[in-house]
């Protein structure tokens, strides 16, 4: 006998009392019997009613959105962009929210996630609970920093606009301008084309140099329009069967500049997006770690190469620098970037299963910057048996980060400090930097 479907919730309405900040960009409130929502477009304190956007009866918790504040937190402000707000653009979190109250925010979520992920507080980790912001970010409630340097536009399939999806939604909200896209993306135009046949419009305005790409992904069937955009650039496409990055005309990579020296970032490859992260974290690794000539270092899911070249910079002629990168044009663009480094080595290959291939047993440094998942049990066991005497994780996840950090704990490393970036002003994202050593060292 088949159950009966349950009833959806979308669209119902309650008056709730908000409550803390919780991952994800939102806040954790309860109807008056007992359900858990959680609310975007609210401030921890605030009274609103909430309009159910995703949930049926019988949910452990519902999906909602503030549609009216009742009773406003004195952190809240009129939203600058005019695509933000319920049901509209879901790139950013708190255009709603005074800059210093996203950033306290953010430190509130970093510490709930080490505390009921990894039972670590901000003493444990050597943290007063500081989110930085980068150079340049400080700016008055009502002013947004221009920091995104990578816009991944969806595009319409009636009208042809490029726009940005509405949060948890395929549905595209067309925009004029974003407020958030660093001025090298926003002088591109590409908001006032015309992009009917394409799925998606990708502008990439490099750090360093004035190099200026787009990559285009078509329908299926679908031919290329000619580009003709306000500034230079290079195009590239994603092919249909293989999902490739082509190139069409320009160059196929763009030129990045951190910690004195340049990157080539090929294909779309990963790149920092805020124009002053790369070197931000450079900074933040570098003095945790305090390498020494002739040391040996691991730089895992190590991209194109970013710390690989501040490793091999400060260990000298006699250190060595073992780097290991999933992406085969990534690893392409590793080697051009560190062939003058002869104590360099980039494999490819996921790090669980390459790591141990090398037969490496001891090592001095390690850095990881593993993707939003995180590392992972296996892997950081296998870290932590290489007796290094220090390690940096650098993490766009505070949950990931925690439950690592538990793992290490296990492994027998202790953090020795941490540090919380604020990389991604109006959103709910921070980038992480914990320095271990192991848990000896610290008694």
């Amino acid at each position: 006998m088949q159950a009966e479907p349950k009833k959806s919730l979308v669209g119902e309405e309650c008056e709730v009392e908000i409550g803390p900040v919780a991952h994800g960009g939102h806040c954790i409130a309860r109807t008056d019997d007992g359900q858990v929502l959680f609310v975007r477009h609210t401030l921890p304190g605030e009274r609103v009613v909430a309009r159910v956007t995703e949930g049926e009866e019988g949910d452990r918790f519902l999906r909602a959105d503030a549609v009216e504040v009742l009773s406003p937190s004195k952190d809240r402000i009129e939203a600058p962009c005019p695509y933000a707000g319920p049901g509209r653009c879901g790139g950013c979190d708190w255009q709603h929210a005074k800059p210093g109250a996203q950033r306290r925010m953010k430190g509130e979520v970093v510490t709930e996630q080490l505390q009921r992920l990894a039972g670590l507080t901000p003493e444990d980790v050597g943290w007063d609970g500081t989110v930085m912001p980068a150079e340049g970010d400080k700016l008055p409630a009502g002013q947004v920093p221009q920091w995104r340097t990578r816009v991944q536009y969806a595009v319409d399939a009636d009208t042809g606009r490029a726009g940005l999806r509405r949060h948890r939604s395929h549905e595209v909200e067309p925009i004029d301008h974003c407020l958030i896209a660093a001025e090298g993306v926003s002088e591109l135009g590409v908001e006032k084309r015309d992009w009917t046949g394409m799925e998606s419009v990708e502008a990439i305005a490099a750090t360093g140099s004035q190099d200026r790409q787009v990559i285009l992904t078509p329908r299926p069937g679908a031919r290329l329009p000619l580009v003709e955009l306000d500034r230079p650039v290079s195009v590239m496409r994603v092919e249909e069967k293989d999902g490739g990055v082509h190139r069409v005309h320009g160059r196929p990579f763009v030129r990045e500049r951190a910690d004195g020296r340049t990157y080539r970032v090929g294909s779309g490859g990963f790149w920092q997006v805020h124009p002053k992260a790369a070197d931000t974290l450079v900074t933040a690794v570098m003095q945790g770690l305090l390498p020494r000539k002739g040391e040996m270092a691991l730089d895992l899911y190590c991209g194109v190469g970013l710390f690989a070249g501040a490793l091999a910079d400060r260990l000298g002629d006699q250190g060595a620098v073992l780097g290991i990168e999933t992406g085969k044009r990534a690893v392409e663009d590793a080697r051009h970037n560190l062939a003058d480094f002869d104590r360099v080595r980039i494999e490819q290959g996921k790090v669980d299963v390459v790591l141990p291939r090398t037969g490496i047993t001891e090592v001095d440094l390690i850095v990881l910057d593993p993707p939003r998942a995180g590392a992972g049990r296996k892997t950081v066991a296998h870290l932590a048996s290489l007796g290094a005497r220090r390690i940096a994780y650098v993490a766009c996840d505070p949950a990931a980060l925690a439950r690592d950090l538990a793992y290490f704990r296990d492994g027998g490393y202790r953090v020795r400090m941490l540090r919380v970036f604020d990389l991604f002003p109006m959103t709910s994202h921070v980038e992480c930097v914990a320095i271990l050593e192991p848990a000896a060292k610290g008694v």
